[in-house]
């Protein structure tokens, strides 16, 4: 009776483990499904994902992919669930602290203590990998808005320092400078981005745009001027969300310019107004608009007969 129990018992140990080995199997087919479909239908490959994680939750390659699908529709909530589970799989992984992180500071500005819940994902991916500048940089983020400004300021120098080339590590620094009242060492940090810049690179509007307003507070408008010509034509078209600051910066420059570039004042003046002002970011961008149509006021009167 006693061995009966036991062969039993090893029947079922082996059912159960057939069982799952068809599951890990079935899994990993359903991911490389997910892999496919990606690029051409995210929604689907979500889902691919999902009944894979369903059928082997310990998996946490396939958790990473569902992970950063979910980046890609900016379902932010479920991006820090997923690495949550990733990361007590394997505790080791960077990458899954680092975008778990990553998704609370996306969410902070609608729920402000996902600010002091980031910082925790993030300084373990830091640790996990000293070379990794992205968690210094969100880091310094996380620290602005948690009134730290002397960790703010380490956090984002340490991402230059590790990734020098990346120009929109530069901004939020010099910024942050410019907030404490520290101009020149403001400029000096946009000179240093200036130095690592390359034709078409990502962050050259931000940087020169930046560049032109440390101008502006030198009461430089030549300087301002040609940063922020610069800027705009980095941005081509200006269509991307913020870039269409680049025709209020540039038509008000104009207009404090000795001679004044008036033609090009109203043109981007009222780019801007046509844009943003008669668009549904007007709210956002209250004050500027309202400059936008006292300047016009101004050149346009200064130059009828």
């Amino acid at each position: 009776m006693f061995k009966r129990v036991m062969m039993v018992g090893a029947v079922v140990a082996l059912s159960l483990a057939s069982a799952c080995s068809r599951n890990n199997i079935e899994a990993v087919n359903l991911a490389n499904d997910g892999d496919k479909s990606r690029g051409a239908n995210i929604d689907d490959a979500i889902s691919k994902y999902e009944q894979a994680t369903q059928l082997d939750p310990s998996n946490y390659r396939i958790l990473w992919k569902l992970a950063t699908a979910y980046q890609k529709k900016e379902q932010w909530d479920k991006v820090a669930l997923t690495c949550s589970k990733a990361e007590k799989l394997a505790p080791t992984h960077a990458d899954y602290y680092y975008l778990h992180g990553y998704a609370l500071v996306q969410q902070a500005d609608k729920t402000p203590s996902m600010w002091a819940d980031a910082k925790d994902p993030l300084e373990t991916a830091a640790k996990l990998d000293p070379n990794y500048a992205d968690p210094h940089f969100d880091l310094g983020n996380v620290y602005l808005h948690l009134d730290q400004e002397k960790e703010s300021l380490e956090h984002m120098t340490k991402a230059i320092e590790l990734k020098p080339d990346e120009l929109n590590f530069y901004v939020p620094l010099s910024d942050l400078y410019i907030r404490l009242g520290f101009l020149p060492e403001a400029e000096s940090v946009i000179k240093e981005a200036l130095a690592n810049e390359k034709p078409g690179m990502a962050g050259s509007f931000n940087v020169h745009t930046l560049y032109g307003e440390i101008y502006e507070r030198k009461g430089d408008w030549n300087g301002a001027v040609k940063e922020f010509e610069t800027a705009k034509k980095a941005c081509g078209t200006c269509a991307e969300k913020g870039q269409q600051i680049a025709f209020f910066n540039l038509g008000a420059a104009y207009t404090r310019i000795s001679p004044k570039n008036t033609s090009g004042a109203v043109s981007n003046l009222k780019n801007f107004q046509k844009i943003i002002c008669k668009g549904g970011a007007a709210a956002r961008y209250a004050d500027e608009c309202t400059q936008a149509q006292e300047l016009l006021k101004g050149v346009e009167g200064s130059a009828a007969p």
